[in-house]
C-alpha cells in the first residue's frame, strides 16, 4: 500500500514540475519577444547593423550568439539567468534588424513581415498541439536535428561568401524544416520531463521560433517582394 502512495506522489509531483516548466517557460518566451522587437528596432533606427555584411557579419553574430548561449548556460540555475537571456535575445532582435530593413524595402515588406509572424505562429500552435497528443518516445530526434541544424549552419556560412539565390532558397526551405522539427521535439522533452530548467527550454523554443520566422521572412522576400 505504501509503494503505491510513493507512487502516486512521485507521479504528481513529477507531473507538477512539468506543469510548472511549462508554464515559465511560455511566461519567459513571450517575455523575450520584447526585447527582440525592441533591439530589431535600435537596430532599424540606427543603422547599425548595416555596415555588418558578409564575413563581419557572420563573425559578429556567431560570436555574439555563441557567447550568450554559453552565457545562459552558465548561470540558467542562479537570479543572473533570466536577465541573460533577456540581453541574448535583444542581441537576436538587433542582428535581424538587417534582414527587416531589406524586406521593408518591399513596397510589401510591412505584409511580408506580418505573414512570417503569423506563419511562424501557425507552425508553434502545430506544433504544440502535436507534442501533446503523441504518445511515443521522439528523443532519438535529436541527434538527427543536430546533425542537420550543423549541416544548415556549414551551408549558411558557404553561402554567405558564394552568395548564390539558390542557395539561400535552399537553406530557408531546409530552416523552416528543421527548426519546425526542432520546435516538436523541444515542446516534447520539456511535456516529457526530458528538460526542467525552464531557462534551458525557453532558449531551445526561442532558436526555434527565430529560426522559422527568419526562414520565412527569407522565402517571403524572395517569391513575394514587390517593388515601386
Amino acid at each position: 500500500m505504501n509503494d503505491n502512495s510513493n507512487t502516486l506522489d512521485y507521479a504528481a509531483s513529477a507531473g507538477a514540475q512539468r506543469n510548472r516548466v511549462m508554464r515559465n517557460t511560455y511566461w519567459l518566451l513571450a517575455l523575450s519577444m520584447l526585447p527582440t522587437v525592441l533591439g530589431a528596432w535600435v537596430g532599424l533606427a540606427s543603422g547599425i547593423t548595416q555596415a555588418l555584411s558578409g564575413g563581419l557579419g557572420l563573425i559578429v553574430f556567431l560570436g555574439g550568439a555563441f557567447g550568450f548561449i554559453y552565457a545562459i548556460e552558465k548561470t540558467k540555475n542562479s537570479p543572473a539567468g533570466v536577465p541573460v537571456l533577456l540581453g541574448f535575445t535583444f542581441f537576436m532582435g538587433l542582428m535581424l534588424s538587417r534582414m527587416i530593413g531589406m524586406i521593408l524595402g518591399f513596397s510589401n515588406g510591412s505584409a511580408l513581415v506580418m505573414t512570417a509572424m503569423g506563419g511562424t505562429a501557425g507552425v508553434f500552435f502545430v506544433m504544440a498541439t502535436l507534442a501533446s497528443v503523441i504518445k511515443r518516445d521522439i528523443s532519438g530526434m535529436g541527434k538527427w536535428l543536430f546533425v542537420g541544424a550543423i549541416v544548415l549552419m556549414v551551408g549558411g556560412i558557404i553561402n554567405v561568401f558564394v552568395g548564390s539565390s539558390a542557395g539561400m532558397m535552399a537553406l530557408s526551405v531546409g530552416v523552416i524544416a528543421i527548426f519546425s522539427a526542432y520546435m516538436l521535439y523541444d515542446l516534447k522533452q520539456i511535456l516529457d520531463g526530458g528538460e526542467t530548467n525552464y531557462i534551458s527550454a525557453t532558449l531551445s523554443l526561442y532558436l526555434d521560433l527565430f529560426n522559422v520566422f527568419q526562414g520565412l521572412l527569407m522565402l517571403l522576400g524572395i517569391f513575394g517582394g514587390e517593388r515601386d
